[in-house]
Formats: C-alpha cells, structure tokens, sequence
C-alpha cells in the first residue's frame, strides 16, 4: 500500500481518536459532577450528554463546511474545537459552563464523523477502501481505550475533588498534535474536481495517492469523477433535492444502520460502563471497564482486517448474533438474581447518603430545594434497600434501618454492597463476560461497518449530505439515550434495559439478513449508481 496514503488515512483518522477519548472520558467523571454540582437525574442525564447535543447539531450542518471549504480545512477546524472544548470542560465553574465547553467538543465530533471518513474514503482505492475507512473506527476504540486507562491512573494519583478537572482536560495534549498534524494532508481529489472545479490539482493528488498509473491513466480517471458527477447532476433537480425518490435507498440504509448502531445500547455500555459494573458487583468497576477498551480495540482491529474480505453485511450478521446472546444473558441476570438487585439498591443508598453528607458539610453547590429533593431520593433508596434483603430469594444480612446517621447509613450499604457483590461470584464474572462479548460484538460488526457503509453508498454529490444524515441520526439517538439513562436506571431494574436492546437487535439482524446491500470491492462510482437507480 502506498505510504503516503496510508499516512494521510492515519492523520485523518486521528479525529476519531479524539471522538473517542472525548465522548469516553467523561465516564470517570459523570458521577463526581453529579455530587460537586447536586444535580437531579435530569440535569444529571443533560450534562453528561452535553456533548452528544453538541454533535447532533455539528453532523446536521457539517456537511456544509464540509462541503463548501474542502475536507482538510473542516478538519482542521475540528482540532480547534476538540482543544477549545478539553480546556473549558476541565476548567468549567457550574453545570451551565459545563454544559457549553462539552457542547464545543460535540460540535467537533459530529462534524468529524463527515469529513474524516469522506476524505479517507475519497482517497482510497476500492480494494483498500474499507481497512482505509475503518481506521476511524479503530482509532475510535483506541480513544475508548485510552480514556479509561486515563481515568484509572488519573483517578488514582490526582486529588479527589480535582481529578475530574484533569480526566478532562488531559485531552489538550492529543487536540493539539492533531491539529498540527492536520496540516500535513492534502484535500481530497474528489471534492476538487466535483466542488471545487480544480481538475488540475485532483489529478495531481491521484497521482500522489496512485504513483503507479500513467498520465493517460490519470486523466482516464478525472473524466470518471466528472462524468459521473455530471450524471448525478443530471439526476438531480436542484442541489435541495436530497430527499427524493431516487435517494430513497441509501437515506433508508444509513437511517437504519445509525440508528440501530445506538439501539444496541453501545454509548450506554461505555458512558457509564463503571456504573453498570458496579450494579453487576464487580468490585473495582473502573478497573474493569479498562478490559472493555482492550476488548474493543483487539476486536475492532481484527473487523477492519475482516471487512475488505468478509464484507460489510457478513461481519454486520456475526455482531447481532453477538449482540443478540450477550444482551439476553445479562437481562435474564438482572431480573433473576436478587443480589444484583441489592447492589443496585446499596450503590444508590450509599451515594444518596454521601451527598446529604457534602451539603451538610457544604462542600458542595446546593439550593434548598436541591437538597429537598436529595433527602427524597435518600430516604427512597434506603427503603428500597431494606426491602430488597428482606425477600426470601435473598440469603445475605436483613438490614431494616431505625435512626442511624447519615455515615452510619452510608457505611451499612457499602458493607451490604460489598456482601452482595461477594455472594454473586461467577454471576459477576458472566456479566463481565456478556459485557465484552458485547463488546466485541459492536467493534467487530455496526462499529467496524457503520461510517464505511455511510460514506460508500451515496453518489458524489450527495455523499456529504448522506454522510450528515448517518451522522446526525447517530448521535441523536445517541444522545437521547444518554439523556434518559440516568432517569431510567434509577426508576426501573436494569434487565429491562438490556432487554429492551435486545430487542432491537432482533430486529436488525432481520433488515441485514433481507434488505442490506453489500458494498466491497465496488467503486463509489459504482454503488452510487446502483443505490440511486434503484
């Protein structure tokens, strides 16, 4: 393969790494924010998905910039955003400054996941198109990766009321090497013979990437580029024209694949991943979730070596298989053993008691009707906590509180945490496993596939747009998810999450098996046409 090209492929990529780390990093921090800054469950659920609000609106228009100053330019300009966003998350001074710095982050991250993976698929040959592209994924992972190993040393070495601050900021360091290295690319040979109207310069970047081809070769495929840009033109009735009959196809598949991509619960699973451990008795939930990322980087790779030989709906049918029987287990686990449910209930006593003691301390920000709403929410966990060993299935210590402190509460719970989570033993241990079959799952299947498939099956002068929708539905699923996590899991039992996104992987693997179209091996000339005329 070309070095140069693989390089410009890398340093392109590098966005997602960034996209990872920034979206992840915020799962070792979420629950000491709620704490420092006395939120509810949905000023909770409303800060920690900031960021995806932020991408929602930045893949809607990303594709104008995109678009209209070239693919090197927008990603440059998302290097700035990413730095502007690490510095003002980590320096943040109430939930509303939070909130804007994570929102200029997200804005950066939708409008990443147009440009990056357009340039590298408008750069690549057919045959490598797809390990090409995928190396957005894959450095997604490794930000993923990353930002939990991150956490772990961070929260273990730097004070505990600040060590939020420089999980969060740390990511300055990677924003700017990434913008620098940004620099170095050139723009993609697509968008200047289809945009901006510069066959010269598009030829001379083929040329870069294809070194083997003759100049009669070269000019062989500018004229492809354009005739095929002139049929879509053709085509076409206005530049508006995006939702139309003949795009129907390929605004379907990238609808569905995005937002199936959220449904299987992935964002869940590793925004709050330590919390979900937690709830399933492993005992060092943050240590863990490190497996995750090793889990999801090791498999993520092995998907990108698989697709360009496999194909995209083959590795798309092994994920829901995986999904389908990890997610499964782990709703028969929540709803079957009753000790994750006491953990469940001796985690939200414990942190219910530990901020009524902050306020009273006032180490914390708090109105009165905060802390009103925090006795509720203590008083409700406790008891929820005494009912839950008091059942028969349950075999621990019975605890029925009568006027303990607020410390003496506390203590209890942590002790009858720690009991139930022991009393589990292999129960604990299959649910990590579920989590990482999981995991895999997704790396090796929607998560290798979905920005490949986004940027191969629109024509060329649609394939921002199409690009902007894939992206927009993404993280609009994505960040509605976010949103009522936290609501959900403090008001229903945890399997009717699990359930509920095993459910949709049922249904997924459906639309692959009977409507997915395969895309290897074809040239974006190719697909385009075949989708279009449909």
């Amino acid at each position: 393969m070309n070095k140069k090209l693989l390089l410009w492929a890398i340093t392109s990529a590098l966005a997602g790494f960034l996209f990872g780390f920034d979206t992840v990093v915020i799962s070792g921090a979420e629950s000491k924010i709620q704490q420092l800054w006395s939120l509810s469950g949905s000023m909770h659920g409303l800060a920690i998905s900031a960021a995806l609000w932020g991408t929602v609106l930045g893949s809607i228009f990303g594709s104008i910039p995109t678009a209209k100053y070239g693919r090197k330019k927008t990603l440059i300009f998302n290097g700035v955003l990413f730095l502007v966003g690490a510095i003002g998350s980590a320096v943040a001074w109430n939930v509303s400054s939070f909130f804007i710095f994570r929102f200029i982050g997200g804005l950066g991250i939708g409008i990443s996941t147009i440009a990056a993976p357009l340039f590298i698929s408008e750069i690549s040959p057919a045959g490598d198109r797809g390990k090409l592209t995928g190396l957005f994924q894959f450095n997604i992972v490794f930000g993923i990766l990353i930002a939990f190993f991150s956490n772990y040393v961070i929260a273990n070495i730097a004070p505990d009321e600040s060590a939020w601050r420089w999980m969060l900021g740390i990511q300055v360091i990677p924003s700017i090497l990434y913008t620098i290295m940004c620099f170095s690319l050139p723009e993609s040979p697509r968008w200047l013979i289809v945009d901006a109207k510069n066959d010269a310069e598009g030829k001379k970047v083929f040329s870069l990437i294809n070194p083997e081809m003759s100049d009669g070769e070269l000019n062989e495929l500018v004229a492809t580029v354009k005739a095929s840009a002139a049929e879509e033109g053709k085509l076409k009735q206005s530049a508006s024209k995006f939702f139309s009959k003949r795009l129907k196809y390929p605004i379907l598949f990238a609808f569905l694949i995005a937002a199936f991509n959220q449904l299987s619960g992935i964002n869940i699973i590793l925004y709050f991943a330590p919390r979900l451990l937690g709830l399933a008795g492993i005992e060092d939930p943050v240590a863990a979730s490190i497996a995750l990322g090793v889990t999801n980087l090791i498999a993520t790779f092995i998907g990108i070596r698989l697709i360009d030989l496999l194909g995209r709906k083959t590795l798309l049918l092994i994920g829901c298989v995986g999904y389908i029987a990890s997610l499964s287990v782990c709703t028969y686990a929540f709803f079957h053993f009753e000790e994750l449910k006491v953990v469940s209930n001796a985690i939200d006593t414990a942190s219910t008691a530990e901020q009524l003691i902050n306020m009273n301390n006032e180490t914390v920000f708090f109105t009165a009707e905060d802390k009103s709403k925090a006795e509720v929410a203590f008083e409700t966990a406790k008891k929820k906590l005494s009912d839950s060993t008091q059942k028969d299935s349950y075999t621990g210590t019975k605890v029925a509180f009568d006027g303990e402190s607020l410390a003496e509460v506390r203590d209890i719970a942590l002790q009858v945490k720690h009991e139930a989570s022991s009393s589990l033993g292999s129960v604990s241990t299959l649910v990590l496993i579920c989590m990482i079959t999981f995991i895999a799952s997704h790396a090796i299947g929607s998560g290798t596939i979905i920005w490949v498939f986004i940027s191969e099956i629109f024509p060329n002068d649609q394939r921002a747009a199409g690009q902007s929708l894939g992206s927009a539905t993404h993280w609009i699923f994505a960040a509605g998810l976010t949103l009522l996590f936290p609501i959900a899991i403090a008001n229903f039992d945890a399997g009717f999450m699990f359930g509920f996104f095993a459910l949709m992987m049922v249904v997924q693997i459906i639309w692959c098996a009977v409507m997915m179209p395969e895309t290897k091996g074809r040239t974006l000339e190719e697909i385009g046409e075949a989708l279009s005329s449909k």
